[in-house]
């Protein structure tokens, strides 16, 4: 079986984590390993969040995926790794480095320098993706949507500056600011010169099933969207699309995607959603949808839509329910005709 998921953010992370462990269940490895998998499990990561800060290239949603896969994440916070220090930050800011209120950790600063290590000798993103990808056994390729350098830059409402609004990049939106600050617009920069990172369409053209993560619709799986040639890679592959709802009940699951939403015109909601990314028989991007049990009364007006949709548990509480989840959304890519 190949899988390809395109994920971004904490719950992609958590996502992925229950497609591979459900892909372990049902399809296990020959060697009887626990916890390996005979299915290939491909990721195509949204690189929107990524950016320069203290001299070092961050690539926050990449590195969430690569630390939880890895297991070495802190499952607490929900991002980072584990026993995580922070005395290289607390010097930073001492020197007034960087950004007083974005602490790095000094383990996930390692993974920083050694990723901008590795750009200056002339390594590409997904080329670096691969070499920090050997340092464990993850059950998974992780891919970046493109090599190019399309971070995302929000416009926001702010009477003060010329014109009323002014323009910053989405980590200061969405860390420092937490989405408090009413947003007009959403950029990705240099879209004109990115294509696909080297691995994804095939990816997505090789897949016996593609599943969209239940990642913010607008700046993860939205900025993976806007890559040109992703969307008409998904377009044109034989494998059924499935993607799994972020919304649950009309409130976001994780993160401030209800303050991204109505800047595009799109209702928080599971049935929202669902209409956005629209079947791939009317030109959209999805085969069916997976909503959450709460939000069954949305299965007619989305079969309506072209929809093939289900509803099930969507809450990620442990690796047991994220597993179950993903064989949900397997599951319903078997019934697409």
């Amino acid at each position: 079986m190949k899988i390809t998921v395109l994920a971004g953010g904490v719950g992609g992370s958590k996502f992925v984590r229950g497609v591979r462990e459900e892909c372990a269940r049902r399809w296990p490895g020959a060697d009887g390993e626990a916890g390996a998998s005979s299915a290939e499990i491909t990721v195509v990561v949204n690189t929107g969040d990524d950016v320069w800060l203290s001299g070092v290239r961050l690539m926050p949603d990449f590195d969430s995926l690569l630390y939880a896969l890895a297991g070495v994440n802190d499952t607490e916070r929900g991002w980072g790794r584990a026993g995580e220090t922070e005395r290289v930050a607390a010097e930073l800011r001492e020197w007034g480095v960087g950004w007083p209120w974005f602490t790095l950790g000094d383990l996930d600063l390692g993974t920083h320098l050694a990723r901008t290590s590795w750009l200056r000798e002339g390594l590409t993103p997904s080329q670096i993706g691969e070499r920090l990808q050997r340092r464990w056994p993850l059950g998974a390729r992780l891919i970046p949507a493109t090599d190019t350098e399309v971070d995302t830059w929000v416009r926001v409402a702010d009477p003060e500056a010329p014109g009323g609004e002014r323009e910053m990049h989405f980590q200061e939106w969405w860390t420092r600011h937490r989405a408090a600050l009413p947003a007009v617009a959403f950029t990705q920069r240099n879209l004109d010169a990115a294509r696909p990172a080297p691995g994804v369409v095939e990816a997505i053209a090789g897949a016996e099933v593609v599943l969209v993560a239940p990642s913010n619709p607008v700046v993860s799986i939205g900025t993976i969207l806007s890559i040109p040639g992703i969307r008409e890679a998904l377009a044109a592959t034989a494998a059924p699309v499935v993607g799994v709802s972020p919304i649950i009940g009309g409130k976001v699951v994780r993160g401030m995607a209800d303050a991204c939403l109505p800047v595009i015109g799109v209702e928080t909601s599971a049935e929202g959603v669902g209409r956005h990314y629209g079947a791939r028989a009317a030109g959209g991007l999805l085969d069916a949808w997976l909503v959450d049990e709460t939000d069954a009364s949305a299965l007619a007006p989305l079969a309506d839509g072209g929809l093939v949709a289900a509803a099930a548990p969507l809450w990620m509480r442990d690796l047991d329910t994220s597993a179950a989840l993903a064989g949900a959304a397997l599951d319903l890519a078997a019934t697409v005709g």
